[in-house]
């Protein structure tokens, strides 16, 4: 029979958890985890198989911590925005927490929609929102949520690896600025690629 945990594994997460807020999750690792349970490494192995379990339950528990800052997105106007703008606090509120989500490097890349599909319900919510509201169809609404929300991305990850700083008001403008871009080229059926190609100086 083996042995009685210790510590729960909601215990064992919570610890992690704060862990990789406040130093990120490469600290995350077993010895230093036992050190914070006043204990030895042996209950994180006993609740669980193995680190990179626990990891991904540390992972899950960040994402959820992100859903508490968008939940209330449809009771704003327009949602899409806020979505964005508390997309960007959470990068600078949660630093660490946003690089674990977002900036972590994974044995395979993933494709931009196995990357959003862990923000669930929201990418949903945005897409419906998006159409109804500006009249665009479904690929229409997934292509300037796609447009946007990277765009977005851009300025979270400058925020979160403290590369500049922008003031609310400057987020603001530039975010209505891209999503209005985006929407008037959508919407005037005018977007076609240009290839870079060497000039010709002869």
């Amino acid at each position: 029979m083996p042995p009685k945990a210790k510590y729960t594994r909601e215990e064992i997460i919570e610890i992690g958890f704060q862990m990789a807020r406040e130093q990120g999750i490469d600290a995350v690792v077993a010895r230093e985890l036992g050190k914070k349970l006043g204990t030895s490494s042996s209950p994180i192995f006993t609740a669980f198989k193995n680190m990179e379990e626990l990891q991904i339950e540390i992972r899950n528990k960040a994402m959820k911590e992100f859903e508490s800052y968008v939940k209330d997105a449809l009771n704003y106007t327009p949602a899409f925005k806020h979505v964005g703008i508390k997309l960007i606090q959470f990068a600078v509120e949660e630093p660490n927490l946003f690089r674990l989500l977002y900036m972590r490097e994974y044995e395979a890349s993933q494709s931009f929609e196995e990357m959003v599909g862990w923000l669930g319900d929201t990418v949903t919510v945005c897409v419906e929102v998006i159409e109804n509201d500006y009249g665009l169809t479904n690929e229409e609404a997934k292509r300037l949520f796609r447009q946007v929300w990277l765009y977005t991305f851009g300025i979270s990850a400058l925020l979160a690896n403290k590369v500049c700083h922008f003031k609310p008001e400057e987020i603001s403008e530039m975010l209505s600025h891209e999503f209005q871009g985006a929407l008037m080229l959508i919407k005037s059926k005018g977007f076609k690629t240009i290839p870079v190609t060497e000039k010709d100086n002869n």
